[in-house]
């Protein structure tokens, strides 16, 4: 079992006297890691840290905090293998995904937020004002297990290049490629106090660091849940919040679409990372016509998805992260049965062969109907659900009835999917594929969050706006 005991603050590795957290490895539910689950005072160092850091980092230049960048991209590519094993054995991704995937997703914002920082126009001169974007502050970052390094980096990159500086509290799930990430910084030359990290749970450090008197804003990825407690928190001290939070995909299958050509890319992201991703398109929107079509593609491509084991290589699907996910996700599936749906594929219980490990069927189910809980809740598993709809405007009107709006995946010709996007009510719209291009901005509408990551506007929301009136011309 690895240990990572202490917290990284002020750029050394300090002890905490919070108490031992073992992280449950999802495959075997035996221990893998073991953390310290930190403390108010951990959290008072580490702001306070990062607020002496803020007076120097702060009035760096865009040169030297690009070079900076420029070095944790190199540092970050040598820990690539490291960074995958971590988050294959914590949280269930298959090594082979987690090498190709999971942790280069981390380098990629790096590398996005490097090409934004190099053209970004910091000033602009409206009337006789000028308007100069400046670092924020100290930046509280929560961050979650399913994509862990993602998500880190999406906020790390964008604080480092705006001058902010950082307390990182990642997932007790999946801390220990945040703790890499943090070796890689430091050996990248991120100044004492620029970047620190306390590991804990919500409650404790997140709530601590949410509430803060000396943090400047919070960013949260997480459950809209979490989110809620999070901005609540924060409330008190008027800091800046920003959210990613949950989401229920709808794909909309337009009518007389080529089925055989547009489903198989995206229904791949029900299956991709066993279904842990809140822009996975779980909720099929398919014509009458074509339901029994899409459901005999859908249901081959379930049964064609092995389950196994994440530290062998292949082309297969893992585990989810732990037991809570585990029995939600089969309560869910449960759920569709009693209320009616029709299981093409998959259900409940553990695939054949698998007595131990949080390892879920590949599900399908037919008949579903908008107002089943498993139309409505996130799954966050390898579980997908048909739709029939009879008009194009009763499907919009299916696919935004959710209180959620983070992404919406539309399947068929890419000239009438372009006209349909403009009604989806979701920050992301992507056409016959399910993933967000890198350097474009990602973030919700309605209870999916606010503020935006990737890209200039990423950069944006890690920065202040100034406006200045009346300097000599």
């Amino acid at each position: 079992m690895k240990s990572y005991l202490k917290q990284y603050i002020d750029g050394a590795w300090v002890e905490s006297e919070g108490k031992r957290h073992e992280v449950i490895d999802p495959a075997t539910e035996q221990p893998c890691t073991e953390i310290t689950l930190g403390t108010s005072a951990d959290v008072d160092k580490a702001v306070a840290a990062a607020r002496r850091a803020f007076e120097s980092y702060s009035q760096t230049t865009v040169e030297e905090r690009a070079a900076l960048l420029g070095r944790i991209i190199e540092e970050y590519k040598a820990r690539i293998p490291d960074l995958a094993a971590a988050i294959s054995q914590e949280m269930g991704a298959p090594i082979g995904f987690a090498t190709a995937a999971q942790a280069p997703a981390g380098l990629g914002h790096f590398m996005s937020t490097l090409k934004a920082l190099n053209a970004f126009q910091f000033e602009e001169r409206i009337g006789r004002a000028r308007v100069v974007h400046e670092p924020l502050g100290v930046v509280a970052m929560i961050t979650p297990w399913n994509w862990p390094l993602n998500q880190i980096c999406a906020k790390v990159a964008p604080a480092l290049a705006a001058g902010d500086t950082m307390v990182l509290k990642p997932s007790e799930e999946s801390p220990a490629c945040a703790m890499i990430l943090a070796e890689v910084l430091e050996k990248a030359g991120v100044p004492a106090g620029v970047f620190n990290l306390v590991n804990g749970d919500g409650p404790g450090v997140g709530a601590a660091l949410s509430s803060h008197k000396d943090v400047d804003m919070v960013s949260f990825t997480g459950s809209t849940r979490a989110g809620i407690a999070v901005a609540q928190a924060a409330a008190a001290t008027v800091k800046r919040v920003h959210q990613e939070l949950g989401g229920k995909a709808p794909n909309l299958v337009l009518e007389g679409a080529d089925l055989a050509a547009v489903l198989p890319p995206t229904v791949s992201g029900v299956l991709a990372n066993s279904g842990q991703s809140c822009i996975a398109p779980t909720r099929l929107l398919v014509h009458a016509s074509q339901v029994e079509g899409a459901t005999q593609i859908v249901k081959t491509m379930m049964e064609a998805t092995q389950v196994g084991d994440p530290s062998v290589m292949g082309a297969h699907i893992g585990p989810v992260v732990n037991k809570a996910q585990y029995e939600k996700i089969q309560g869910l599936i449960q759920s569709a049965i009693d209320e009616g749906a029709t299981l093409v594929t998959g259900g409940t219980g553990r695939p054949d062969g698998r007595n131990a490990g949080y390892f879920i069927k590949p599900t399908l189910f037919t008949g579903v109907t908008p107002d089943m809980r498993i139309a409505q809740e996130e799954t966050f598993g390898p579980v997908a659900t048909i739709t029939s709809y009879d008009t194009q405007d009763e499907a919009i009107r299916i696919a935004n009835d959710t209180p959620y709006g983070l992404s919406a995946t539309i399947s068929g010709d890419p000239a009438a999917a372009a006209k349909v996007a403009p009604r989806m009510r979701a920050g992301l719209v992507t056409i016959n594929s399910w993933a967000p291009d890198g350097g474009g901005p990602f973030g919700g509408y309605k209870q999916s969050g606010n503020g935006r990551e990737g890209g200039k506007y990423g950069l944006t929301d890690f920065m202040e706006v100034k406006t200045v009136v009346g300097e000599p011309a």
